[in-house]
């Protein structure tokens, strides 16, 4: 029998320091939908630790649907819904509304229409003062690239010229065209940040 579950060394590391952040920024009950799920253990996390919010996965990737659903059939949870197929660029989106929509590790390794998509798809299915959580490595205004963050965009350029690290303030603008104020961004482990939006 085959074990379908992969494992993300970095999920591992940066897990308990997202953790730390949604509990300040969810809502105590309601829907999440996470996407680009990945490996699923984020997910699995979040699902275990945070109980009265109900966590959809999603991936556009059938392996990682089949690692989460592997992930999840090792501890089933009530509020860990199996993981549907969703490319944030293309859609089509779940039925909404969620409380909170959470995307980590995508904007970067992915081409720009995927983080407009993200954008337009959560303005959909959040509500008034739902959550936009974003995670990962950024470019910001006035401050230079640590020497890692910059090796790291130099690596995604070279495997893809249409992934590599975004500008912040390109994102937030790209939030604000969609219905989103930036509310705030959390410095992170790693030289990563947390960069949280409400809907308008």
């Amino acid at each position: 029998m085959t074990d379908d579950r992969r494992s993300s060394p970095a999920a591992l590391r940066n897990r308990d320091g997202i953790l730390d952040v949604l509990r300040q920024v969810l809502p105590p009950t309601g829907r999440v939908l996470e996407v680009a799920s990945g490996s699923g253990e984020h997910v699995m996390h979040f699902a275990q630790s945070l109980p009265t919010l109900e966590w959809q996965p999603s991936d556009p990737s059938p392996d990682a649907r089949q690692s989460i659903a592997a992930w999840a059939s090792e501890a089933p949870l009530a509020n860990l819904a199996p993981p549907i197929d969703l490319d944030a660029a293309a859609g089509p989106w779940p039925a909404g509304p969620f409380a909170a929509v959470l995307c980590i590790n995508m904007v970067h390794i992915s081409p720009w229409p995927a983080t407009i998509g993200l954008m337009r798809g959560a303005s959909g299915v959040l509500p008034h003062g739902g959550v936009l959580y974003l995670y990962g490595p950024y470019r910001q205004a006035g401050r230079p690239l640590a020497p890692g963050n910059a090796a790291f965009d130099e690596d995604l350029r070279a495997r893809n010229p249409d992934w590599g690290l975004r500008d912040l303030e390109t994102v937030i603008a790209c939030g604000a065209d969609h219905g989103f104020d930036f509310d705030r961004v959390v410095e992170m482990p790693a030289n990563n940040l947390s960069v949280i939006f409400r809907k308008v």
